[in-house]
């Protein structure tokens, strides 16, 4: 499920599915983009951090659910999919700036949850892994333009073609995070950061507004990438799945 709560102009938003660490499921991204859809309908918030329960931000999708020798194209799947891809997006575009309190994983899926946030503050041992190709699979949700736009190209391939794996302190060096702290002091630290926007949520929502457009996604916009990327995922989850 996915949780909110709201105190002092800041929403706290929780990946909570500790049994399988925080995997997300179809369901899951539809209650994303609803809570997405509450915060930005409360005029009080000011900022919103996402976070992971039990001490794992997200370690991809739930591989209960994932069947990539299904027909990623037949409507029930095709749709069950993009309900995750489109939280993503969702959640990046919220009308109050983001931040991200990352600790244990983010994996796949979970890297591209963290990736859409405005500012990402991870755990010293934190595992940041994009991962895809290690099984087999073409990245999805626009992998590649939300991490160039942060990490830069040089660290996306690394991460993205040939399977780097990196920590928090690694993170901050490439530019992937603003902070590698020690993990019991992630959650405060974000909410530190994010108590600053959240006291004028007023302005806070006009000066992110004006930050996403003058800095956004370059070259290919993020919906755009999304889509150019979902049917070779398709292709790839398929092939995996006759080998």
């Amino acid at each position: 499920m996915i949780g909110l709560d709201r105190a002092d102009g800041i929403a706290v938003v929780t990946v909570d599915a500790p049994e399988v660490k925080n995997g997300l499921t179809p369901e899951m991204g539809l209650q994303l983009a609803e809570v997405c859809d509450v915060i930005d309908g409360d005029p009080a918030i000011g900022a919103a951090v996402i976070r992971g329960a039990a001490g794992t931000f997200c370690s991809g999708a739930d591989r209960r659910r994932w069947n990539p020798g299904a027909d990623q194209a037949e409507d029930t799947t095709f749709r069950e999919n993009g309900a995750v891809y489109g939280a993503f997006v969702r959640f990046g575009k919220l009308a109050v700036p983001t931040v991200a309190a990352v600790r244990g994983a983010a994996v796949g899926a979970g890297l591209n949850l963290a990736l859409a946030a405005d500012l990402r503050v991870v755990a010293v041992n934190a595992r940041l892994l994009a991962g895809f190709l290690r099984i087999g699979l073409h990245p999805g949700g626009g992998y590649f333009t939300i991490s160039g736009r942060t990490a830069g190209r040089e660290a996306t391939a690394a991460m993205g073609l040939f399977g780097e794996e990196i920590d928090g302190p690694r993170a901050v060096e490439i530019g992937l995070a603003w902070a590698a702290v020690p993990d019991a002091e992630v959650e405060d630290t974000a909410l530190r950061l994010a108590a600053r926007p959240a006291k004028d949520p007023a302005l806070a929502r006009e000066a992110v507004r004006s930050f996403r457009a003058e800095l956004g996604p370059p070259a290919l916009g993020w919906d755009a990438a999304v889509e150019f990327e979902r049917a070779t995922q398709m292709w790839s989850q398929r092939r995996r799945a006759e080998r």
